[in-house]
């Protein structure tokens, strides 16, 4: 069974998040702030957190940070009554499965919970294959430019939205894309996602 453990300050949102999740058949442990989550949530038996951004104190973002700074590696979908761009961007760049926003519907988010679940399995087995050389080969020809917008590329970020994390212009971004997506040899989007899968644990070791 599926374990979710849920942080929200929001007695109300975090009532609803059970009654949805636990309808799914996961198994669901909720839990007030950041510190009421480290203090007395066992993280070792959970398979994905669901986390709001916006809570006082330690926020979402910082108990993200919390959680890698102690290396643990599990799938985070962020949950937000704001759309707020920025902190979405932040979120995925820091390492989150998903972003959702409120008010959301229970089948999606049972869906994208599940996705995260999954995605995070995929890439915890293809992280502990060593690297195609080939892959490998072909990342190390991109320039130090491309490789950020390979690294935002593969979160899902559009060239528009690149161009404005980077301050760059929409043309300029589209020709690193198209730079990036050449030199790979990627046919789709999907290709450059799996390749950077495979290519996490060998750049953790400094090969960017």
């Amino acid at each position: 069974m599926m374990k979710v453990m849920v942080v929200d300050d929001d007695g109300f949102m975090r009532d609803l998040l059970h009654r949805v999740l636990a309808g799914a058949g996961m198994e669901v442990a909720s839990f007030s702030s950041a510190a009421e989550l480290l203090g007395a949530g066992d993280l070792a038996s959970a398979n994905v957190l669901l986390i709001d951004v916006n809570m006082p104190g330690v926020s979402g973002l910082d108990l993200q940070d919390l959680l890698r700074r102690r290396g643990i590696d599990l799938p985070v979908v962020f949950i937000s009554g704001a759309a707020d761009l920025a902190t979405a961007v932040t979120a995925m760049r820091n390492g989150a499965a998903d972003f959702i926003e409120k008010p959301f519907q229970g089948a999606l988010l049972i869906e994208r919970v599940c996705r995260a679940v999954d995605r995070h399995a995929e890439h915890v087995a293809m992280s502990e294959r060593p690297a195609d050389p080939v892959v490998l080969g072909r990342f190390e020809t991109l320039t130090p430019r491309e490789r950020v917008v390979f690294d935002l590329l593969v979160t899902g970020m559009s060239s528009k939205l690149i161009a404005r994390e980077l301050g760059g212009s929409f043309r300029t971004i589209e020709i690193h894309r198209a730079q990036v997506m050449r030199k790979m040899t990627a046919r789709h989007l999907s290709e450059l996602v799996r390749m950077s899968i495979g290519l996490m644990a060998p750049r953790r070791g400094g090969t960017r």
